[in-house]
Formats: structure tokens, C-alpha cells, sequence
């Protein structure tokens, strides 16, 4: 094949080494790795930074789910006029917050501390402190040995109300 210009057949003449540098430097069975070796690291990066991305949503999720629970329902006991209509108040209020975020029904756990001078728990002027408490199960843990109990993440809320000064009094 005929050369457009004769300055590249000088080029070669001139410097006769460098095609052989070319054709050394890439060995045969390197060719068509740097493909293979992009999709094995990007695999072993991607995929635990996608379930640590998975996990940590599912954490942020059920940890808005107990703080809404706890700050709700301190409100919600704390502005009922009686203890009948508080405990029903409370109980519509956590079906919904553990319906609304995906909490396991189970493992929710509500404990509401009242002061110990008062003769009655929730005392008019009170403050009222709601603790909710759940734990996350991390995702796609398999059932296996237990390991789905011992792959949970503990997750707590607090919230502190004043009770109405009407509290007991009919309305």
C-alpha cells in the first residue's frame, strides 16, 4: 500500500525502534481486560454501597416513625380531657403511625412515665414524657440461625408534653 506522504516512512526509517515499543509494551493476554477488570471493582464497590444506602433509608424510616409516634402522642394524651378518652385517643393514634410508616406492630413499645408526687397520672399541669421504642431488622438478612433477630437496629424516640390544666374536668 502506497503511503500518502513520505514523511511517516521516515519517521520509521529514522527511529526504527519505535514500532517494536509499540508492539512489546501490550502483551497478548492483556487485551480486553481493563473492561473486565472496570465491571469486577465497580461490582465489589457498588453493590455494598447500594445495600448500605438500602439499609441506612430503612433506619431513617422507622427512626421518623418513632419520633412522629412519640411527639403525637404525647400531644394527643396530653390534651385529652380524662384517661378513658386518652387511652382511646392514643391507641387510634399509634395504629395510624404504625400503619403510615411500616412499624412492626410487635416491636413497638410506648412507655409513658408520670410524675410520682401526683396523686393521678397524667396531674393537670404535669409534664408528660412518651418514650417509643423499636427495633429496624436490617434488609435481606435470611431468617437463618436467628440471624434476622440479631441484625436489628434499636431505635428510640422521646417527646415531653404539659398536660391541659383541664385535665378531669368534663368539658
Amino acid at each position: 500500500m502506497l503511503r500518502a506522504r513520505a514523511s511517516t516512512d521516515l519517521r520509521s526509517a529514522v527511529c526504527p525502534h519505535r514500532d517494536r515499543d509499540r508492539s512489546d509494551a501490550a502483551t497478548p493476554g492483556d487485551e480486553g481486560s481493563a473492561a473486565l477488570e472496570f465491571i469486577l471493582v465497580g461490582l465489589v464497590l457498588l453493590v455494598p454501597l447500594v445495600y448500605l444506602i438500602v439499609a441506612l433509608g430503612s433506619i431513617q424510616g422507622q427512626s421518623l416513625g418513632v419520633e412522629t409516634g412519640a411527639r403525637q402522642l404525647a400531644r394527643t394524651i396530653a390534651e385529652s380531657p380524662d384517661a378513658v378518652t386518652a387511652d382511646a385517643r392514643g391507641a387510634r393514634v399509634l395504629d395510624a403511625i404504625v400503619a403510615e410508616y411500616g412499624l412492626d406492630p410487635a416491636a413497638v413499645d410506648v412507655s409513658i412515665d408520670c410524675d410520682r408526687s401526683a396523686p393521678e397520672c397524667p396531674a393537670p399541669g404535669a409534664l408528660l414524657p412518651v418514650t417509643v421504642r423499636t427495633s429496624v431488622p436490617l434488609p435481606l438478612v435470611p431468617a437463618v440461625l436467628g440471624l434476622d433477630q440479631l441484625a436489628r437496629v434499636p431505635v428510640e424516640a422521646a417527646s415531653v408534653q404539659r398536660v391541659s390544666r383541664f385535665w378531669g374536668t368534663a368539658p
